[in-house]
């Protein structure tokens, strides 16, 4: 997605090898424009898929997969991290670990939110080491419902999420994959296998 790509190299500040900060547009300021520019590529991507509900993550993972719910006109539920006093009964329950803030969280949905004839597109603002995308699938298979697909908007494919999900059987659309954030520099997956194919033409 180009759209992507430029607000990543323009706004996004690459913290260090591992975490790249997106805060300008994405994870607290929000772009309303790029987030539904996001929502229209999801859909184009899913939009034969028969998706009854969207299911996210407080609270990063809420802009894109709301605008990505009211493109393909469903609900959107997000799972709660935090504990609260209205939500203790009649639940899912799934701890998940976040490598980024070294945390471990216990992921909450409603069971009157999900039934076993739904099929829920997962989205989340990154994937890393799949434990989110993982824990939400978990969730949509304790209620006996269909994880239709998991929806990504930035991928760090030089970490392992994106292998575990595909292993795990699950579709992976992520819109910007970045392999490389070495040298206080992004790398998109395209222009590194575009590199490589050029060295492979110059080098027979």
């Amino acid at each position: 997605m180009q759209l992507l790509k430029e607000k990543v190299l323009e706004e996004g500040i690459v913290l260090s090898n591992q975490v790249l900060k997106v805060d300008a547009f994405l994870n607290h300021q929000v772009d309303p424009a790029l987030m539904s520019s996001i929502g229209k590529e999801f859909l184009s991507h899913f939009s034969g898929e028969k998706i009854t509900k969207v299911l996210t993550i407080e609270a990063s993972g809420i802009a894109p997969a709301l605008m990505t719910a009211a493109h393909l006109e469903v609900p959107l539920i997000y799972a709660r991290k935090q504990k609260s006093l209205t939500l203790k009964d009649d639940i899912y329950v799934k701890k998940v670990y976040s490598f980024t803030k070294q945390v471990s969280s216990d992921l909450t949905v409603a069971k009157k939110f999900i039934s076993p004839d739904d099929r829920i597109l997962i989205v989340d603002d990154f994937l890393a080491h799949g434990e989110a995308a993982l824990g939400l699938a978990d969730i949509i298979l304790q209620a006996g419902a269909e994880v239709a697909g998991i929806g990504i908007v930035i991928e760090k494919a030089f970490q392992n999420g994106g292998e575990r999900l595909k292993d795990a059987g699950y579709r992976v659309e992520s819109l910007v994959r970045i392999v490389s954030l070495e040298n206080q520099r992004v790398e998109f997956a395209e222009d590194h296998e575009e590199k490589e194919k050029i060295n492979h033409a110059t080098s027979i």
